[in-house]
């Protein structure tokens, strides 16, 4: 069992805050390289390799959202961080608004990349197909489905997936968090009187072709919800759209 979810902790300046991210189902701390690569230099940056996920792969409670957001939040306060901008994708997504719920007084900003738990509506099977593949064939097929049409891609996208999966135990730990995760074609769902109340500012970024998390479940966010499309882009937005969700973040950390 691990003891500490592991977290790539770079950048020593905290002037401008500190930028805390929580990638997807069947994601590592790699996904955001793109991004960190386009954020301001210096900033500090956490990112994480959430339970059951890479070197987190034996860390307990992996797929359960909220257990998940307590880890996090207690390693980050053995870091000795206490106010942070949080910013998650998919499942981190879902992550990141219960801790911005469970510590709304550490939140400086949430960044929401089509979030987990917004609508009940989930493609389940694509889930599990990530999950089992054990072909380069087979990851390229499942990962296709859910990019957006505009990208064509990269084989070393498909590379990384086959070197995490390869991982001893990854592909059934996968498997099972994908279970949790969603029953055939439903997810649990955050009602939106409990979303109405995360502090400010909130942004939900979201791509028009999402295949696995429709972005319809972005329509009537509670009041003071910044909603941020991504023409033609699909479910994978930190790879997809880097540049984007930088500016995005980038933007979000100057006005506080």
């Amino acid at each position: 069992m691990s003891e500490r979810l592991y977290a790539d902790d770079t950048g020593d300046s905290e002037d401008d805050g500190v930028l805390v991210l929580l990638h997807g189902f069947a994601g590592t701390h790699g996904v955001w390289d793109g991004v960190r690569a386009a954020l301001p230099p210096g900033l500090r940056i956490i990112a994480y390799d959430l339970p059951g996920h890479g070197q987190s792969l034996s860390y307990p409670s992996a797929g359960k959202a909220r257990a998940t957001a307590g880890a996090v939040l207690n390693d980050l306060a053995e870091r000795g961080v206490n106010r942070f901008h949080l910013a998650g994708h998919s499942f981190g997504g879902a992550v990141a608004v219960l801790a911005g719920l469970a510590a709304p007084g550490k939140l400086a900003s949430l960044t929401l990349c089509a979030p987990g738990g917004f609508g009940s509506q989930i493609n389940g099977a694509a889930l599990a197909a990530r999950a089992a593949a054990r072909s380069e064939t087979e990851m390229r097929a499942a990962l296709t489905g859910m990019f957006g049409m505009q990208m064509r891609l990269p084989s070393l996208l498909v590379e990384q997936a086959m070197r995490l999966s390869s991982l001893p135990g990854q592909r059934e730990k996968l498997i099972e968090i994908s279970s949790l995760i969603a029953s055939g074609d439903r997810q649990g769902a955050f009602p939106r009187d409990r979303l109405a109340v995360l502090p400010a500012p909130v942004h939900v970024v979201w791509g028009t072709l999402d295949a696995v998390l429709p972005i319809r479940q972005a329509d009537h966010l509670p009041d003071g919800f910044v909603l941020h499309r991504l023409e033609g882009a699909g479910h994978m937005l930190p790879e997809e759209a880097p540049e984007a969700l930088a500016r995005i973040m980038a933007q979000v950390i100057a006005e506080i």
